[in-house]
């Protein structure tokens, strides 16, 4: 089982070199992927839970390919309505080039009822969207002389039934985000079901959780998997990996945007979890 990390693109602490920062850590630390996430408007329902400066995915992962050599690169998630899907297949493409094949593309549908406003597309229609935009991706990247041979790998993201159906017809993965994990355990039960019902392949487990340290044990049906003491955290992944999961990656973020001010709590957090799970390759300039 790999483990990511998502990356905070966002906010009042973030800038280029903390950004560098970010990226080296997690290299260094010996994780194998790097994803950030994605808005185009900073209107003020997402402000209030990602304020500006917020920087833009594929720009910013181009940059960082050119800064990091080994970890893979991703997007968790791309707000596929957002952008055509031409100009999406053509950054993908180009992008997981530039990086020698190190892109990871999750997808979902979005959340953000005034960005979308601000967009001028119609926040009822995002899941069609969605599934339209997600199928004409793929017929884009199968003109490989335009886009390239390198195949880049789809999560698809969203917790809800839906976002389960659309995983198992158009991804290569599902890719919840932050769940417990009784909700995670039936959610894989049910991903199953309905690849059989569909006769079609049962896509790839790689689920974000919470990255949320605690001095004590979490207990409650709320704990979200990843929360609680390194034990517990620990536990988590031995979990995840028996359901199945070919990644993980772990949420640092706890809600609030000046922890973006603080990056060094989340990498010390990180270089815990590293030295539980890869001792070899703890080596990094912040720890």
């Amino acid at each position: 089982m790999k483990i990511g990390v998502n990356v905070l693109n966002f906010g009042p602490g973030a800038d280029p070199g903390v950004l560098r920062s970010w990226a080296l850590t997690v290299e260094g630390l010996g994780f194998d992927l790097l994803m950030v996430s994605d808005h185009v408007a900073i209107t003020s329902d997402v402000a209030e839970r990602y304020p500006a400066p917020f920087y833009e995915p594929f720009t910013t992962l181009s940059w960082l390919a050119g800064i990091t050599t080994r970890v893979r690169l991703g997007t968790t998630v791309l707000i596929a309505p957002y952008r055509h899907p031409l100009l999406t297949a053509r950054m993908a493409a180009n992008l997981n080039e530039l990086s020698d094949g190190r892109l990871v593309l999750g997808v979902g549908v979005g959340w953000a009822r005034q960005e979308f406003a601000a967009l001028g597309i119609p926040f009822e229609r995002r899941g069609r969207l969605t599934d339209d935009h997600l199928r004409a991706v793929r017929a884009a990247w199968a003109d490989t002389a335009a886009y390239g041979s390198r195949r880049i790998p789809v999560w698809v993201g969203g917790n809800s039934e839906a976002g389960l159906r659309r995983a198992v017809r158009s991804g290569d993965a599902w890719h919840p985000l932050r769940c417990t994990m009784p909700v995670l355990r039936e959610s894989v039960a049910r991903l199953k079901e309905l690849a059989d019902e569909q006769q079609l392949p049962v896509p790839a487990f790689a689920p974000r959780i919470a990255l949320k340290p605690t001095a004590t044990t979490v207990g409650g049906p709320q704990r979200l998997a990843g929360e609680g003491t390194i034990d517990q955290i620990m536990a988590d992944l031995d979990q995840l990996r028996l359901l199945g999961a070919d990644t993980v990656v772990l949420d640092p973020y706890g809600g609030d945007p000046r922890e973006t001010l603080h990056p060094e709590t989340a990498w010390r957090s990180l270089a815990t979890v590293a030295a539980q799970f890869h001792p070899p390759r703890t080596r990094t300039e912040h720890s």
